[in-house]
């Protein structure tokens, strides 16, 4: 087959991002794009024009005005159902599609509502609260990827011969080391400091049960990598994960670098699974800590750090995605919410950061993650019933569309023990299913 010629009235970097998202990465086709009429008239292979109006016979997408800006503005969005999907930026009858849908993925995608005036959460990060998705309805749906399979199948009717190259389904577990153990290895300042805290609030159980690991040889209660590597190999996982590595702070509480003990757990989980920095809190306001903590996973592990997630998922755009791109940062899985489960960007793939202040795309490839167990315990109040219901829910929507399910995890949560009761048995369960083929 020859390759997709698109007619556009202006190529920009906007809508060059957006054809390569949705025609190369989610649909497999090769493509080139041109501003001549006379050129896309005379071709005679499978040919989409994204204009105001129809050019030749070819697939039609009609336009809004989006793609072909530059800066940041205020954006007028009216959502409505289309086919059972939700979608924006309406256009009419002559479109295929009756929205411009590389608009309304790049709004998403780019996080365009991030960069607009937003009221921010308590920790300074874009609620999901404040996103277009969840007060619409659609935050637990990837509709990027819905709308490419509504592209493809639009383009096999008008093009038969078309050969689409259907995306595979996969599935990331991964999990953030925030505090290694409960326990163990705090140092004698915060030994004595856990113990006058358990003693002023009268938490004398906390006392004996922390007496019981430092003197008694009890297993830690945040130390659940035995099971974390037991479900690995039941169900043949790769797993990532992700260590806090930095300084000691208000918001960053693992364990210190300088612990043998520690070092050695990073390089025995690292020879199962794939192992990431975890950016403190703290390198939010200071991003030269970045350089040190990569430094000091590079060193303990003796390669280079190239993924990473942020703690407490601190995003802000475009300044952390910059940051991690100037210290040789890949890959990053940060892009979900701490709040609400479902799809930050609208989509369940993995895709390249476009810089909107430099009107860019980069190489920073971003994994968004759709669950997060604290999300479903401590924020949205479910049961762990109801929270295997919601995210088996979530599964087969990234099933549907051949996307990457990609889950967020704490050693912690897997202790079974306290306000994670019962919660073991959850992780497992999605697990269990996410490890199924489609």
């Amino acid at each position: 087959m020859r390759e997709l010629l698109i007619y556009t009235p202006r190529i920009t970097g906007r809508n060059k991002y957006m054809f390569r998202l949705y025609f190369n990465e989610l649909l497999g086709l090769k493509f080139s794009a041109t501003t001549s009429e006379e050129e896309f008239k005379a071709y005679t292979g499978v040919k989409v024009s994204y204009a105001p109006h129809p050019v030749a016979d070819e697939l039609h997408i009609s336009c809004r005005n989006l793609l072909f800006e530059a800066g940041i503005s205020e954006q007028s969005i009216a959502v409505f159902t289309w086919n059972n999907h939700k979608a924006f930026f309406a256009t009419g009858k002559a479109s295929a599609i009756p929205f411009d849908l590389f608009s309304a993925g790049f709004y998403l995608v780019s996080r365009y509502e991030e960069y607009l005036p937003h009221i921010r959460d308590g920790l300074d990060r874009f609620d999901a609260y404040a996103a277009l998705a969840y007060h619409n309805g659609f935050l637990e749906q990837p509709v990027i990827n819905q709308w490419a399979k509504l592209l493809g199948e639009k383009l096999k009717e008008r093009f038969p011969e078309v050969q689409l190259t259907a995306k595979q389904y996969s599935f990331v577990p991964t999990i953030d080391i925030d505090n290694a153990y409960a326990y163990k290895l705090k140092g004698f300042m915060r030994t004595v400091g856990g113990y006058a805290k358990a003693l002023l609030y009268g938490n004398f159980e906390d006392i004996r049960r922390r007496t019981a690991v430092l003197f008694g040889g009890n297993r830690d209660p945040y130390d659940t990598y035995e099971f974390q590597l037991e479900i690995q190999k039941k169900y043949k996982l790769q797993p990532l994960y992700f260590f806090l590595v930095g300084d000691y702070g208000k918001n960053d509480k693992n364990i210190s670098t300088q612990s043998r003990v520690f070092r050695e757990l990073i390089r025995h989980l690292a020879d199962y699974a794939d192992v990431g920095v975890h950016p403190s809190f703290g390198s939010n306001t200071d991003p030269t800590r970045l350089n040190v903590e990569i430094s000091r996973l590079k060193n303990i592990l003796h390669k280079d750090i190239t993924k990473s997630r942020q703690h407490f998922l601190m995003l802000k755009f475009p300044d952390t995605y910059r940051h991690l791109i100037e210290r040789d940062i890949t890959d990053d899985y940060s892009m979900g919410y701490a709040n609400e489960i479902g799809f930050r960007a609208g989509i369940c793939t993995p895709f390249n950061f476009y810089d909107l202040d430099l009107e860019a795309e980069t190489g920073l490839r971003v994994h968004p993650f759709a669950i997060m167990d604290a999300t479903l315990n401590l924020y949205m109040k479910l049961n762990p019933e109801e929270a295997v219901h919601r995210c088996l829910s979530i599964l087969e929507s990234v099933k549907a569309v051949g996307g990457e399910f990609c889950i967020l995890w704490h050693n912690e949560t897997l202790s079974d023990e306290k306000q994670w009761s019962g919660w073991k048995v959850v992780y497992e369960k999605i697990v269990a299913a996410a490890a199924q083929p489609a």
